[in-house]
């Protein structure tokens, strides 16, 4: 079951409140899902660049957002790992990430999300890789 941007958001907001407006959703035509984190002064750490955990949290959210898009409102899905890469100091402006699922299994997800800066939407210069695997909760049978 595919969910819209209004689903998915909606669905954000009812589960993950403290962290639903940090985010900006997008689904383009071709069913591609990204997602923009506008960069303010909680996401900055010393020194003036983005912090890692805040990156982080785009790259799971994304993700998060890219599964849930493919399978329906399983609220119950959940990291089981996750590397990221930090490749360049990013901009102080809004951050792009771009989810990937490579394998849709029955109980397991994997993929990757490029994230990037608005002015560079082509990723020519990504600022963090990030590497994800999920796990689906099993489904209950009801007697």
């Amino acid at each position: 079951m595919r969910m819209t941007i209004k689903q998915l958001v909606s669905f954000l907001k009812k589960h993950f409140p403290q962290v639903a407006d940090d985010f900006i959703v997008h689904i383009s035509n071709e069913d591609r899902l990204s997602v923009e984190m506008p960069v303010n002064e909680k996401h900055l750490r010393p020194g003036g660049t983005v912090s890692g955990p805040s990156m982080f949290a785009l790259a799971d959210v994304a993700f998060y957002l890219a599964i849930l898009n493919k399978i329906g409102p399983e609220g119950l899905t959940v990291t089981t790992n996750a590397t990221i890469n930090f490749m360049r100091k990013p901009k102080l402006e809004t951050l792009l990430a771009i989810p990937q699922i490579h394998k849709l299994g029955r109980h397991l997800i994997v993929g990757n999300v490029l994230i990037s800066t608005l002015s560079d939407p082509m990723f020519e210069k990504p600022v963090a890789s990030a590497s994800l695997t999920y796990s689906i909760p099993p489904k209950r049978e009801t007697s």
